[in-house]
């Protein structure tokens, strides 16, 4: 018995170096794949496949743009103001009673729409007045060279007869009768051109006299921006060149628009010349209508140099992990992120330089890379792009 309990206790020494060897292999095993980690160039260490809670079955909604090849245009950042192409001033250019009104302030107009009218019956009588005017004169006209004719000699019948005709005053009879139909034609008062009305200053009833405010009407399909460049950037400013203009009114949409033309005069206080920037035509009223008005205050950016044929990435795609510029791929699925050489931005777009060793850039026309969601993800999370922004043509 005390044999058997010896040879059965002793058997338990046997297990200890059996689950000391487990240990050791899993150590080995974790070792190799730490060597196998760093070997690799593309997997960071201490990179898992993992989220950031563990859970690699959880994708993460993320927002995406593509990779795009083009022109990298360098800009000058500054302010501008919006300005209207047209903006009429309408005076009364006859004095009347305003017989009927017919738009208000805020109404959209076109090119001879009538906004009001005049009483029309003193003109009419005016114009009846010229014409008896004119009748009567040219009665005495054909009097007088009667008359003459007796007794003119050879010769004399030309100087006779005019000044038989200037003396009879149908000229003058003549002019008063134009200008009474020239006021009945401003009987109605008309809009010059497509637009809306800024002011109505002028209600049916009222009496107008020449000269007197009636409206205003602006252009709202015409618009531009006169934005300040400071005089060392002026150099670098070229008509032609593009312009993004944003206003709070957008949202912090772009619109783009070209440099028109640069204005001659510096002002020597703010040491600054000014530019001229359209923007795109659009509706001229309604629900349509761009948020955009004059008087506006925008931010502008103005093309300074372009840099030809560059690999893009959005701005907002590159970020830093330990000092070193990356973007995030979407691939598979998942996030994989790409350690890149950036080169110059402004501010909406980033150039790719190649790589110094390789000469190759890391990213191709096309990829997919992660510009919302992106600032807390590890190598290979788990992803799933849920928007795509539309890129400006």
């Amino acid at each position: 018995m005390i044999d058997r309990r010896s040879r059965h206790l002793g058997a338990s020494p046997v297990r200890a170096p059996a689950v000391g060897a487990l240990a050791i292999a899993a150590l080995l095993l974790a070792a190799c794949r730490d060597r196998a980690a760093a070997a690799d160039p593309g997997t960071p260490a201490g990179v898992g496949a993992e989220t950031n809670d563990g859970n690699s079955g959880l994708a993460l909604p993320v927002v995406g743009e593509p990779v795009h090849r083009g022109d990298l245009v360098l800009t000058i950042a500054t302010t501008g103001q919006v300005r209207a192409d047209r903006i009429a001033r309408l005076r009364a250019e006859t004095g009347g009673t305003v017989a009927q009104r017919f738009f208000t302030a805020g109404a959209t107009v076109h090119q001879g729409d009538t906004l009001l009218q005049l009483d029309p019956r003193p003109f009419d009588l005016a114009v009846r007045e010229a014409e008896a005017a004119l009748a009567e004169a040219e009665i005495r006209l054909s009097g007088n060279l009667s008359s003459d004719s007796i007794l003119l000699g050879p010769g004399q019948d030309t100087v006779r007869a005019r000044n038989a005709v200037v003396l009879s005053g149908v000229p003058a009879a003549e002019v008063r009768l134009e200008r009474a139909k020239l006021d009945r034609e401003r009987v109605a008062v008309t809009a010059p051109f497509d637009g809306v009305i800024d002011r109505m200053d002028v209600a049916t009833g009222e009496r107008l006299s020449v000269g007197q405010d009636i409206a205003t009407v602006v252009d709202m399909t015409h618009l531009r921006v006169t934005a300040q460049v400071l005089e060392h950037d002026l150099p670098f400013v070229r008509v032609g060149g593009v312009a993004l203009i944003t206003t709070p009114a957008q949202g912090g949409a772009a619109m783009h628009g070209r440099i028109l033309s640069i204005l001659p005069l510096v002002d020597t206080v703010a040491r600054a010349g000014r530019v001229e920037v359209s923007l795109p035509a659009g509706p001229v009223g309604g629900a349509s209508a761009r948020p955009v008005r004059p008087g506006m205050y925008t931010d502008v950016q103005l093309e300074a140099t372009r840099l030809p044929d560059r690999i893009l990435v959005p701005a907002r795609a590159v970020i830093e992990r330990d000092g070193r510029p990356l973007v995030f791929v979407a691939k598979g699925g998942r996030a994989q992120w790409v350690y890149i050489f950036p080169g110059r931005s402004n501010g909406i777009d980033t150039e790719v330089l190649p790589d110094s060793s390789t000469g190759q850039i890391p990213v191709a026309v096309g990829d997919t890379v992660l510009v919302e969601g992106h600032l807390t993800l590890t190598h290979d999370a788990p992803i799933r792009v849920t928007a795509a922004a539309e890129r400006a043509p």
